[in-house]
Order: C-alpha cells, then sequence, then structure tokens
C-alpha cells in the first residue's frame, strides 16, 4: 500500500486536525448565508476551486464544497485537475499512490479509473505539489459518504492536452459506469493590485462563461495573465461540452489575498460551478 503523506499540511492548511476542523468551520460559517444552493438542483458537472492557503482562497473555495454537500447527487470519483508548479515530471499524469494522507484521514485513489485513462502513472508530479493536495481536507469534511479520488498533475497546459485529457475523462466514465465530479485546482491572477488583477481576470472569465478554451489559451499567453491553473480550467470547460449540450456557467464567489492582508500585490481567486439544468 503506497501513500502519500502530506506535503503542505502546516503551511497551507493546520497540520492538527482539530485546528483544521476549526479554521474550515471557521470561514464555513462566514459565508454560508452568500452561497447560492439554488444551483444544488442542477446537474453538478464540476466546478474550480482556488488552491492557495485556505486563510486566503477558502472563502471562495467553501462556496463550491458547500453545493456540493447540499445537492443529492453523490459522486464516485472525485477527479483533481491540477496545474505542476514545480514543472517536474510528465505532461499529464495520474498519480500513482494507493492513498492520499491529510490530517483528517486517508482517502484512496480511484486507481482502476486512472489506469484506463492511458496516461503516465507517476507520483513525482505531485509529491511536492499543493494545487492538488489542498482540495483533499474540504473533500474529506465536506462529503459525508464514500467515495474516491482521481489526481491528475497537467504540467504542459495547452488546449490540445485539455482537450485530450477531458476526453479520455468522458471516455473512461462511459466505460466504468463512473459519475465524476471534475474540480479544476486554479488561482487568477498573481502579484498585482486589485484592480489590476481584476481587469486582467475580466478576460480569462469572459471565455470560461463563453465556454471557449482555445480563447483562453490565447490571451492567457497574448496578455501575460498569471492564471496558473488554466489548463485544469480548459479541461473542465471542454468536458462539460462533452457531457452537456448547454453547461451553465455560475461565478460563485470573487476575491483577493488583500481582504485578508492589504496589500498593493495580491492574489485572486474565483469559485465557479459548472452544471447541466435537470
Amino acid at each position: 500500500m503506497k501513500i502519500r503523506r502530506s506535503a503542505v499540511a502546516g503551511r497551507f492548511y493546520p497540520a492538527d486536525k482539530d485546528s483544521l476542523i476549526e479554521q474550515i468551520e471557521s470561514i464555513w460559517k462566514k459565508e454560508l448565508s452568500a452561497v447560492n444552493l439554488k444551483l444544488t438542483d442542477n446537474q453538478i458537472i464540476g466546478g474550480v476551486v482556488p488552491h492557495a492557503g485556505y486563510m486566503f482562497s477558502a472563502y471562495q473555495a467553501v462556496h463550491f464544497f458547500e453545493i456540493i454537500k447540499q445537492s443529492s447527487q453523490k459522486f464516485d470519483t472525485v477527479v483533481i485537475v491540477n496545474p505542476n508548479h514545480t514543472g517536474i515530471g510528465n505532461e499529464i499524469a495520474f498519480d500513482s499512490n494507493d492513498y492520499w494522507e491529510t490530517p483528517l484521514g486517508q482517502v484512496s485513489l480511484d486507481t482502476e479509473f486512472g489506469e484506463s485513462l492511458g496516461i503516465d502513472i507517476s507520483d513525482n508530479e505531485q509529491k511536492h505539489e499543493h494545487s492538488g493536495e489542498v482540495m483533499i481536507p474540504f473533500l474529506q469534511y465536506f462529503l459525508d459518504y464514500d467515495y474516491k479520488i482521481a489526481p491528475i498533475a497537467l504540467s504542459n497546459q495547452t488546449y490540445k492536452n485539455a482537450k485530450f485529457l477531458a476526453e479520455k475523462l468522458h471516455e473512461s466514465s462511459k466505460l466504468l459506469n463512473r459519475k465524476i465530479l471534475i474540480i479544476a485546482s486554479s488561482d487568477f491572477s498573481h502579484f498585482l493590485s486589485p484592480e489590476q488583477g481584476k481587469e486582467r481576470d475580466a478576460f480569462v472569465l469572459e471565455n470560461i462563461i463563453t465556454l471557449d478554451s482555445s480563447a483562453i489559451e490565447k490571451v492567457v499567453h497574448k496578455k501575460n495573465i498569471s492564471v496558473c491553473g488554466y489548463g485544469p480550467i480548459m479541461t473542465l470547460i471542454e468536458y462539460a461540452k462533452l457531457v452537456s449540450s448547454d453547461p451553465k456557467v455560475d461565478i460563485l464567489r470573487i476575491g483577493h489575498s488583500g481582504e485578508i492582508i492589504p496589500s498593493n500585490e495580491v492574489v485572486n481567486y474565483v469559485s465557479i460551478l459548472f452544471s447541466d439544468l435537470i
């Protein structure tokens, strides 16, 4: 049995179980009244969730996870597509561990699903990476049923790779009869003024709402926009278009690190839900 131990507990979120639960609950209570629970009636496909330290980005993240919790839908496998900040390893890779561990316990990987994708299987990409790991305590806290995870690092963030991965996810979910939830792990603009970050992110958000992945890739490069998980976002968009004739995109919450610690150089966070009207 191969276990991936937490790489960022004590940095991105508390290393102590009680402190971690306390932090999530404290932020959740502050945000609960603003969560759009009407969206729980939709057929949920997935969402964009930020991956910074909880003290900064959990205010956005809890909106997505509370909607998943309140929904009547249950998922067999939660697919987490995250960028690779270290650049180590393969272009696209499914993690090779059997379990991921956090202060809240262990969660098992859907190894059968991962093997069916026909992509590289390796632990190098996720070994020191935070952007997939930080999703796990949220899942452990909010979901009260059995599920497995499918962590996939998308290191080479191109439209071509995103479309390829989306097609593989769709094929495997049908082949294995898995009900899957896709989490695209991404923060938005980094280390700009709140005004500059909002202006640049608007170019990306516009193309997310219109489900135009290729335009996202182009504008990110053309305007040098530091949305670190635009590859996972494009994957989610392409997957949504495969499972729905008219995917619905709802922006749940937008914020930035300067709201917690005032600064003229902030990181922006956005949580977004992708769904289909039932």
